[in-house]
């Protein structure tokens, strides 16, 4: 791992970040690029070195972390704050090496008070790395 990049990229995300949709600071720091075509959210980033897990791929964590937040903006997006997970079930498919990632969120039903979600973490070659369904109470 390169410490002075990584340092880079941790002080770039301090000094930009800000406690908004898209702008918080783990999206700084883990490089989310979150764009909502065709009714969906999705969470671009580039798998680095230094969000591996001991085994030497994406740690599981950090792919729950994008996987939530594709749902979470879309919720944003189109409902405004306030939406709230209520719970995530979250399958790991694959490891996912270093290259950029796409995790896709779509509402599978979507309620006034609770919707259901899904998001799909997928690589450059449109391969399904993991999944996550999970149900969402939505904004007031």
């Amino acid at each position: 791992m390169d410490d002075a990049a990584v340092r880079a990229i941790f002080e770039d995300a301090l000094a930009t970040q800000e406690p908004a949709f898209g702008r918080f600071f783990l999206a700084k720091f883990l490089g989310f690029d979150i764009t909502f075509p065709d009714e969906t959210c999705v969470v671009a980033f580039i798998v680095r070195d230094y969000m591996f897990n001991p085994q030497g791929s994406l740690h599981g964590g950090i792919a729950a972390v994008a996987l939530d937040v594709s749902m979470g903006h879309l919720i944003h997006h189109v409902a405004g704050s306030g939406g709230l997970t209520l719970e995530m079930k979250i399958q790991y498919m694959r490891p996912v090496r270093p290259g950029q990632v796409r995790c896709t969120g779509r509402f599978l039903k979507r309620g006034r008070s609770l919707s259901a979600m899904e998001s799909r973490m997928t690589d450059e070659n449109a391969k399904l790395l993991s999944m996550a369904t999970s149900t969402w109470k939505m904004p007031e």
